[in-house]
């Protein structure tokens, strides 16, 4: 096998499809259900589940992430995960097999809580922040406010002493209140944030962005702000929180990959596996032009993230203006998300969010510099920022 035929670390699982008990007003993934017309109700079967655990743990080196994600995942019932763990258990044989799991929180009750817990899954809770902010684009499938439901949730994960990871969201209405979101999530004890700005394209005009789609302005002060409040704690000797959105930046200036793709020089490496086993390049490009093969027609996982289409849907991760490859900014974000380039012609061109990109880590240059000399110099050896930045548990 040459060096260049990478083995699995990380598979995202869609076990329900794009089927969900809520209705967010920005959510991309809704719509793939037209994929699958024919299927009323998407529920992943035993028999995928099983070929998919064994595919996954059998064609990685000694790590696997399994990220379970949707449309809503809980929606498969807590038997399905305890069967994830049977089979896991199955074929591990002494590799080390982690679990992730994205929700919105609605369904989880204790018994789910205390399941999550015992087995350690990370999860990335879908809060947007206080009840103002969450409840604007946020709804159930019947059009009423959610947020009571998520702290509900929030609660019985914190009760079981679940790892928690809270999963933002940020729009055009709430990148006005980062100091306000940052204080919130610290409040609930959610030290670890994951801001995801949001950009769909107009249903009416699909040439713009949709109303409520982050603009590039906002979006740079956002992160500023955010960053500013982060080094805040970090300087009073109490660093609580971890950003992902400056931890992966700060692997860009210690000459380590970035741990998530947006930052990537090329990005194919979370493949996303259907309910009926169908693979695709990303989640986000969950399209017939993207997809892959599928696990139980003999088309092996570990062949398909190595496949010439994979490849070039990882190169187009490249395609930008020439001035973006020689901007003195450009081994630090690489483009940003390929998603986020839609084509609206206030962006002239580039890449949606190039120039908060490029306020943003001028904005952080100097700290960046001086964190990563000091850890170059083992002199953070002892200092949580290293702890977390490493071992936080962001394997998605």
């Amino acid at each position: 096998m040459s060096s260049s035929y990478n083995p699995l670390s990380f598979v995202l699982v869609k076990p329900a499809g794009p089927d969900c008990n809520l209705g967010c007003t920005y959510c991309f993934y809704l719509e793939k259900a037209e994929l699958y017309k024919n299927t009323k109700k998407h529920r992943m079967s035993d028999e995928v589940l099983e070929e998919l655990i064994k595919q996954g743990i059998e064609q990685s080196h000694d790590y696997i992430n399994f990220t379970w994600q949707g449309g809503e995942p809980t929606l498969m019932g807590l038997d399905f995960f305890k069967k994830v763990i049977k089979f896991q258990q199955k074929y591990a044989r002494n590799k080390s097999v982690a679990n992730a799991l994205q929700t919105n929180g609605v369904l989880l009750n204790d018994d789910w809580a205390k399941f999550l817990g015992q087995w350690r899954f990370l999860v990335g809770l879908s809060l947007d922040g206080p009840e103002h902010i969450h409840d604007k684009y946020r709804f159930t499938a019947g059009g009423k406010p959610s947020w009571d439901k998520v702290m509900r949730a929030h609660e019985l994960l914190k009760k079981y002493n679940v790892d928690t990871n809270a999963m933002c969201c940020v729009t055009d209405y709430s990148a006005d209140y980062p100091e306000e979101l940052y204080n919130f999530y610290k409040s609930l004890g959610l030290t670890w944030m994951q801001f995801i700005p949001v950009v769909e394209t107009d249903k009416e005009d699909p040439t713009k962005a949709a109303d409520f789609s982050l603009t590039p302005e906002k979006y740079g002060k956002f992160l500023n702000k955010i960053f500013d409040l982060w080094l805040a704690d970090f300087d009073r000797g109490e660093p609580t929180t971890v950003i992902r959105n400056i931890e992966s930046v700060f692997h860009t200036y210690v000459d380590m990959p970035a741990p998530e793709c947006t930052l990537l020089e090329q990005c194919g490496v979370y493949p996303t596996v259907e309910h009926n086993g169908d693979v695709y390049s990303c989640d986000f490009f969950v399209e017939n032009e993207w997809r892959l093969g599928n696990i139980m027609q003999k088309d092996r996982l570990v062949d398909m993230i190595n496949s010439a289409q994979q490849k070039k849907f990882g190169r187009m991760k490249k395609d930008l203006p020439p001035k973006c490859h020689t901007c003195e900014w450009y081994k630090h974000c690489y483009g940003g998300c390929t998603k986020d380039r839609i084509k609206d012609a206030r962006d002239n061109g580039n890449p949606r969010f190039c120039q908060s990109t490029i306020d943003y880590l001028k904005h952080i240059d100097p700290t960046m510099k001086r964190l990563a000399k000091e850890w170059k110099q083992n002199q953070l050896a002892q200092n949580p920022i290293t702890y977390d930045i490493y071992n936080a548990g962001y394997d998605f």
